[in-house]
């Protein structure tokens, strides 16, 4: 399974991992088969995007303008950043807003299936959700600047990250067409997405805080 040791490193992945956890109340290995379960439809969901020309292009503004990676160097703060209601969440930490461009109508679904497959709870999940979105948009706008990709490249490197979370490790080929990555993005989020930013996931997860 896909991870955030193989994605970020496993000294990060680790770092990120134990800060999920900590907020969450709930053990590293729960906490980790859910985010196995969740990096896959968060990917797909990006890719689906990304398949796009206007799509690429929304998500490559996202990229440039928000999201440069230095929120991976933040992680002990990343709860904060998102969960404290007190001040103004900088938009690379906007976890209800990532979510919802990223997975659209699609979001109760996916937390429900994290959920069966975790054994966590709603709460929980929607909380580890709101950590992962602004961790691997900050992974992606890393990427994107190491390997100098613009909006037309950016179908082709998240296929390979997708087909790395979907294959167990081997990578898909960069497709021209994006049609094979909408195929992977498409077993895992099969219900029609509207794109909109919905709160769904947030409200689950400040409900679940404030009961705490």
């Amino acid at each position: 399974m896909f991870s955030l040791q193989d994605l970020l490193g496993a000294q990060q992945g680790n770092e990120a991992v134990d800060q999920i956890s900590g907020q969450v109340g709930a053990e590293p290995s729960l906490v980790n088969t859910a985010i196995q379960a969740a990096l896959p439809a968060i990917l797909g969901g990006l890719a689906s995007n990304a398949s796009t020309p206007q799509g690429a292009q929304s998500l490559d503004n996202a990229l440039s303008n928000d999201h440069d990676g230095s929120i991976l160097g933040n992680l002990g703060g990343l709860g904060s950043l998102i969960f404290d209601q007190a001040t103004p969440t900088p938009r690379q930490a906007d976890a209800g807003g990532i979510l919802g461009h990223i997975l659209g109508g699609n979001q109760n679904q996916v937390a429900q299936d994290v959920s069966q497959k975790s054994g966590l709870g709603m709460g929980q999940v929607a909380q580890i959700l709101m950590m992962l979105a602004p961790i691997v948009m900050g992974y992606l706008g890393q990427q994107k600047q190491q390997q100098n990709v613009g909006a037309d490249g950016l179908g082709g490197m998240l296929g390979g990250i997708l087909g790395n979370a979907i294959g167990g490790g081997q990578a898909a080929a960069a497709p021209s067409s994006g049609n094979p990555m909408m195929d992977m993005a498409s077993s895992m989020l099969d219900s029609d997405r509207d794109g909109s930013a919905l709160d769904d996931i947030a409200s689950m997860a400040f409900n679940y805080i404030t009961k705490k």
